[in-house]
């Protein structure tokens, strides 16, 4: 995988950095925000929530990685636009849900030139892959993702 670029440029990730923070503190924390965009079964448990970036054939798009014990969940920064069925602009954000029991391994990988940088790739039973890059606290963010499939496999 080649080197990311995290964003156009500084101030536009800190703009979108502080817009995430003042959303996350209007709702209530990170929980509030998962359990309202992605809802929660009754005994699901919200393990982490980590800001990353999911790479797309479009480049890396910022936000939140959130780990369940039934789901792992992707909600972007800012929203997105895209072009609708009907041909209108619609801006909205970007959300992946996979459930853990779709998920068929998950790698950890490495940028050969600059080991700082980490990537964990999910992918689904079906051969999609998802690459998640940027973390923070990468080792927290696997560890808590191996977590929820552990415990998932024990049922």
């Amino acid at each position: 995988m080649t080197a990311v670029k995290m964003g156009p440029n500084l101030s536009e990730i800190l703009k979108g950095k502080l817009s995430l923070g003042a959303r996350i503190i209007q709702e209530g924390g990170r929980g509030s925000i998962f359990k309202s965009v992605f809802g929660m079964q009754e005994k699901e448990q919200l393990l982490k929530a980590s800001q990353c970036y999911l790479y797309t054939t479009a480049g890396p798009i910022a936000g939140i990685l959130f780990v369940s014990t039934e789901k792992v969940a992707f909600y972007s920064e800012r929203p997105i636009t895209f072009s609708s069925a009907t041909g209108e602009l619609v801006r909205a954000p970007y959300k992946v849900l996979i459930p853990i029991g779709r998920i068929k391994e998950v790698n950890e990988s490495q940028n050969v030139n600059k080991a700082e940088q980490k990537y964990i790739e999910i992918v689904t039973e079906d051969d999609s892959e998802f690459w998640f890059v940027g973390f923070l606290r990468y080792e927290k963010a696997l560890k808590n993702l191996n977590k929820a499939i552990s415990m998932a496999n024990q049922f």
